[in-house]
């Protein structure tokens, strides 16, 4: 990587001055980041308040600059480092301008789509075994826009830990079961059609739904309803068969769809498989004596508060062991509940995957859910349960399609491909393209993911299909314009393998701003695989393709001579390469024409 090198150079004498070994001083040296509107007289700096031993005291402004003048005195620049200034508390390091250019380009194009994951930066992070639940919508309901959030910031959470060398296992936790499956089979066997479940099963269950709710109210309807579960439950074959097509099929159609958004699963589990093995789960709970039933006293009050009914099963998760936290895990028949289900879920995935960690990315509502999750296992005597994380959130304001309110996933990737076609056909710019569907839906998607990706993910947003759809400004649109833009030059002349290019020429500003930009790249994956926010990457990628655009106005390949238009060719390469590589582990893919 070559941060790494130039960070090496840069620790090593610092080292002899300060008495430290190097390594405790990488990753205080980074990268100055590069700022659209002006020239930054540095490529690295060292912060002078992460080298204090006492950083534990605050030291004023005043004092850190001296220490940082003092420091700069005794350093001497040499072939790497032509020039070392101070600022605000750092020391700044400018690289010679010809190393720059050879060393960055010939390890992007070396190391192509490891550029910035083979950084010594990861050279201390264990790789790790993980299993990530995301997606997990439930059959015969709408696939709630919440849903869209969980599907890509699960796949890019698996993308970024598949890419740092982790072993990654993708499960999608399918909501099908419960009592509102003896609703649906009751549904189906009043006013469902074999054909239609065929042929679009999520658009007829949720039909089916929506009726039999209209008599959900109606004491018959429960009746039915409830016996239809019941038997569901005893694996009466009828009932069973039917529930069995309802899965199958909505998986199958579930699987189309996610390819649509290119996004796969290793195993596809659900609520189902946890059924009788929620019972062993109350009965250990039972056993470890961490079960009580609400029969009395303070019991009976606090459930009453919380409308727990008579013989509920409860778990006493407070610290006082007086009820004031306490979590239901039975209903007062003895079946069980959604977090018994989970429970089973998680020491059954735990024994068969021998995970590092598990995660799990649902919204932010389901908080206190899995913290009771967590704290029953913990409880049961999983130390396992402290490597259980729950990624959240926030909830997506105003997504509307043209005809009104989404209820499938597929309502949304339809509409973002037909109103990018709508701009595509309207747009001066746009070409005679190939596949102009493909093409729409690729670019549709990366506007759905960069509009996403842009705040914390814990935030609320506010969506916008104009916003989201912009060719100019912070959008997936932008991105994906700029990656075809660069493709058609490298094609345009000769997509051939850069080699033996004198890079030495590329001095100016322009060009300085990608070099120093693409420098950054290692630390930006470093700082997304510690918080798992994509934001980081997002706003990278979208620097790396204003200062690509700048340079793509300014420093002509087309007439210039044929030692610089090689040079600039070389940069422009692997400025798109970077950007791919980024691109692809937000879950987007790049195209080539638009």
């Amino acid at each position: 990587m070559a941060a790494c090198s130039f960070r090496r150079s840069i620790a090593s004498q610092l080292s002899k001055i300060l008495d430290l070994p190097p390594e405790n001083l990488i990753k205080s040296i980074s990268a100055v980041p590069v700022s659209k509107k002006r020239l930054i007289p540095a490529d690295f700096q060292l912060s002078i308040d992460s080298i204090t031993e006492d950083s534990s005291s605050d030291h004023s402004a005043q004092d850190l600059q001296l220490r940082a003048q003092m420091l700069a005195e005794k350093l001497k620049c040499d072939a790497v480092v032509t020039e070392i200034s101070t600022g605000p508390g750092t020391v700044n390091f400018m690289i010679n301008r010809e190393l720059l250019a050879k060393t960055v380009l010939q390890q992007v194009l070396k190391d192509g789509s490891e550029y910035g994951i083979k950084s010594e930066l990861f050279s201390t992070v264990p790789r790790q075994k993980t299993v990530i639940e995301f997606s997990s919508p439930n059959i015969a309901k709408k696939f709630h826009i919440g849903h869209l959030r969980s599907t890509i910031i699960g796949n890019f959470i698996a993308n970024l830990k598949v890419a740092l060398g982790h072993q990654v296992t993708r499960i999608n936790y399918l909501g099908d079961w419960g009592m509102q499956f003896g609703l649906l089979g009751v549904g189906f066997q009043q006013f469902g059609n074999n054909e239609k479940l065929k042929s679009s099963p999520l658009q007829h269950l949720f039909e089916v739904y929506v009726q039999i709710n209209k008599a959900a109210e109606d004491e018959n309807t429960k009746k039915l309803a409830k016996d239809f579960f019941r038997k569901l439950e005893e694996h009466d074959e009828q009932t069973l068969s039917l529930w069995k097509q309802f899965r199958s099929f909505s998986i199958e159609e579930y699987i189309r769809i996610y390819k649509r958004l290119g996004v796969h699963f290793d195993e596809y589990s659900g609520e189902s498989f946890y059924q009788e093995k929620s019972q062993e789960v109350l009965k250990m709970l039972e056993e470890k004596g961490l079960l009580q039933k609400t029969i009395f006293g303070l019991q009976l009050l606090q459930c009453f508060l919380s409308k727990c009914r008579k013989g509920t099963g409860i778990v006493d998760l407070s610290e006082k062991k007086d009820l004031s936290s306490f979590s239901t895990v039975m209903r007062s028949d003895g079946t069980s509940l959604y977090i018994t289900r989970d429970l089973a879920a998680a020491i059954d995935r735990m024994n068969k995957h021998n995970c590092d960690t598990m995660m799990y990315v649902t919204d932010k509502s389901q908080s206190n859910h899995f913290q009771h999750l967590f704290q029953i296992l913990k409880l049961m005597g999983y130390d396992w349960a402290e490597r259980c994380q729950h990624v959240s959130f926030g909830l997506v304001q105003g997504m509307k399609t043209r005809r009104g309110e989404v209820i499938f996933l597929e309502d949304v990737l339809d509409e973002a491909r037909s109103r990018m076609l709508q701009n595509m056909a309207s747009a001066k710019t746009t070409k005679e393209i190939e596949n102009p569907l493909e093409t729409a839906e690729k670019i549709g998607l990366a506007a759905l993911i960069i509009q996403d990706f842009q705040g914390l993910l814990s935030s609320d947003y506010q969506f916008s299909w104009d916003r989201a759809l912009q060719s100019r400004g912070d959008t997936g649109v932008f991105l994906q314009y700029t990656h075809a833009r660069l493709h058609s030059l490298e094609q345009m002349h000769g997509n051939e393998q850069l080699t033996d290019v004198n890079v030495a020429c590329l001095q100016e500003p322009e060009a300085i701003s990608v070099l120093q930009h693409l420098l950054r790249y290692d630390e930006v994956l470093y700082r997304s695989s510690q918080d798992m926010q994509p934001k980081h990457i997002v706003s990278y990628l979208l620097t790396l393709s204003h200062l690509a655009a700048v340079a793509h106005k300014t420093l002509l390949v087309k007439g210039s001579a044929p030692e610089l238009a090689q040079a600039r060719l070389c940069l422009f390469q692997a400025a798109r390469l970077v950007l791919a590589n980024g691109m692809k582990l937000l879950g987007i893919t790049p195209v080539t024409q638009m």
